[in-house]
């Protein structure tokens, strides 16, 4: 009796579409039971500051012709950091804060230490003081300091502190919703703890609130304000897969699109292993037709 090949490959086919549905099912209805499960490498829900209120302004526009000096003492303006290509964090701060901002940006480096990028390749950081009497100076202080921390060979011609007055910096930091306070009693500029992330052409992409700055968070929020144009395919795939959580300060997953995602991937290794069979169905008859005439 001749053994009947067939069957080998319709038990593969069958497990195939088993496999497929079974994703399927899988994505409608675990995904969205436990959706930080999938995120417990990610950093805890930041904190935020209730002194004062940053009102957010996505989409907003940032006013680029503010003039400012920079930590050489050469005049500059905001515009000259937006190239069209490359996103740019903003950070507000100041050198003779207390506390908040260094820890603030002490933090910020320890996330930008963990990228696969360096800052200037790819994007921009500019540091603005809201202290209108600090020098430039006391900015190249502050610019030497987070740059050793940083220890990235040539992110000093990517990381930009800046000074400026009342007129410059006030406009600025009311465009993306940041206010700030001075008390006198104290003798500190009260203000929020987070950076912004623009587009190339200066629209507010994302805020990043709190101290902690999660690689990830990070990466996918500067891949979302350039619209794909830096990170890797794997990047833009986990960005479709996860959406921001303003309420969680981190992305969380789409249900919709692991689906999405899923179904694709178990649909292509499906049409994989479905031309393979065919393929090597084809050369069996091929062989058995040579086979027949032959021996006819």
């Amino acid at each position: 009796m001749i053994p009947n090949r067939k069957r080998p490959w319709r038990a593969l086919f069958a497990t195939l579409c088993s496999t497929l549905i079974f994703s399927v099912g899988v994505g409608a209805f675990a995904v969205p039971l436990d959706p930080d499960a999938e995120l417990d490498r990610l950093e805890p829900k930041p904190e935020r500051l209730d002194a004062v209120v940053l009102d957010e302004q996505l989409g907003g526009k940032v006013p680029t012709d503010g003039a400012y000096t920079d930590s050489s003492g050469a005049a500059v303006k905001l515009g000259d950091f937006f190239d069209g290509e490359r996103p740019v964090v903003l950070t507000f701060n100041y050198s003779n804060c207390p506390m908040l901002c260094s820890l603030q940006l002490d933090r910020f480096v320890k996330g930008l230490k963990q990228l696969g990028r360096s800052v200037g390749d790819g994007f921009e950081v500019v540091t603005i003081s809201i202290d209108p009497e600090e020098t430039s100076a006391q900015a190249a202080e502050s610019k030497k300091r987070y740059l050793a921390e940083y220890e990235r060979a040539g992110a000093d011609k990517g990381w930009h502190f800046l000074v400026g007055s009342e007129q410059s910096t006030r406009p600025l930091a009311a465009s993306v919703g940041f206010t700030y306070d001075y008390n006198e009693a104290r003798q500190e500029w009260l203000h929020p703890a987070a950076i912004i992330v623009l587009t190339p052409d200066g629209r507010v992409s994302r805020y990043l609130y709190g101290i902690e700055y999660h690689p990830d968070t990070l990466n996918l929020a500067l891949v979302e304000a350039s619209d794909g144009k830096i990170g890797s395919v794997m990047d833009r795939l986990v960005l479709y897969c996860f959406h921001y959580d303003e309420s969680e300060g981190r992305y969380a997953p789409v249900a919709m699109n692991i689906m999405r995602v899923g179904a694709g991937l178990a649909a292509t290794a499906l049409a994989f292993f479905l031309s393979f069979y065919w393929l090597v169905e084809s050369r069996r008859k091929r062989r058995a037709t040579l086979a027949s005439s032959t021996a006819s």
